[in-house]
């Protein structure tokens, strides 16, 4: 039951941005917001759907076998479900950058992250450079 977090969700077709738009103006905002909002909603619901099936799933396995299948099939789960908890903690953050007027700006040198590069990653906090130097970066410190 695994899902890619990656994949992009059911959300608003991706932001026309027209001649002479100002960047990160009311409508990009709420684009945006919509997108994480619905993106969240999905998480959630994936998590909600995770507990109830351990709950009815949960048995006592007498064959050590089956208890090992069903102990890895819910490890699994588990491990997917916190890559999910650690999104929506980015989603919130993204929400609150929303909030305080810093969303679609790079942290690190504060350029804008551009609008295509946010639908495809509506959490990114860097710019593309930015990110392509910090990967670059941990290559070849992290090995």
């Amino acid at each position: 039951m695994p899902t890619n977090l990656d994949a992009q969700l059911s959300h608003p077709a991706p932001y026309q941005v027209k001649e002479g738009e100002e960047y990160m103006n009311t409508a990009q905002k709420q684009h945006f917001r919509e997108i994480l909002l619905a993106w969240k909603q999905e998480l959630m619901e994936e998590v909600d759907s995770t507990i109830t099936h351990l709950k009815e799933e949960a048995t006592n396995f007498a064959d050590p076998t089956d208890r090992a299948s069903q102990e890895e099939e819910f490890s699994l789960e588990l491990r997917t479900r916190d890559r999910e908890r650690k999104l929506i903690r980015k989603i919130d953050e993204a929400l609150e950058r929303l909030e305080d007027d810093d969303y679609g700006y790079c942290e690190a040198c504060g350029v804008e992250i551009g609008i295509r590069r946010l639908e495809a990653r509506p959490t990114a906090t860097l710019c593309i450079d930015c990110k392509t130097l910090a990967e670059i970066k941990e290559k070849q410190l992290g090995g």
